[in-house]
């Protein structure tokens, strides 16, 4: 019995802290003090709490602004998760085609238009126009002399892809749908 005696010893006075002297009064409406009540007395209203705060509720978000997009960066390209070719814009003009993508693997491109028509043996070689693009955020190029009424296929390589924090390789080739010359 001995062991126990520092724990009896001590339950008088976490059983005080249970209690106190004085008992918690109800009243059917607030003094209006700003002091804590208790309704401890079943059946008897209670008010509710009312708000001190007076004006407009401060917004949970700071304001929002967005910074102004250049008309250099136009296009919202498509983000590259999950994607095998570089997107690109093809648009047909006269005896032409204007290819854009966006100027984020490397800075020298190769471009080729390549003539769906089918043709025996051999299949010629595609025409390459490189391109060296700077900072803007869009490269473009335009291939010319090609015959109206046919149907074109563009290619992009980028063969100086940066790699990733992980060495992996990006993009480097880009494939546009059939596209017929106007």
């Amino acid at each position: 019995m001995r062991r126990f005696s520092p724990a009896l010893a001590a339950l008088p006075l976490l059983l005080g802290a249970c209690g106190g002297a004085t008992e918690p009064s109800a009243s059917a409406s607030p003094t209006g003090d700003g002091k804590a009540w208790v309704n401890v007395e079943p059946g008897k209203p209670t008010t509710s709490a009312t708000s001190r705060s007076t004006g407009t509720p401060r917004p949970g978000l700071p304001p929002v602004s967005f910074l102004p997009q250049s008309s250099a960066c136009a296009n919202l390209w498509n983000e590259d998760l999950g994607k095998v070719f570089i997107p690109m814009i093809v648009t047909s003009g006269e005896g032409s085609l204007k290819v854009q993508w966006p100027n984020r693997y490397g800075h020298r491109y190769r471009v080729a238009a390549v003539n769906q028509e089918i043709v025996t043996g051999a299949q010629p070689e595609p025409v390459w126009q490189t391109v060296t693009t700077g900072a803007e955020c869009t490269g473009s190029a335009t291939i010319s002399g090609l015959r109206s009424g046919a149907a074109y296929v563009v290619w992009l390589d980028a063969p100086d892809t940066p790699r990733g924090p992980d060495n992996s390789r990006g993009l480097y080739s880009g494939r546009s749908e059939i596209v017929k010359i106007g």
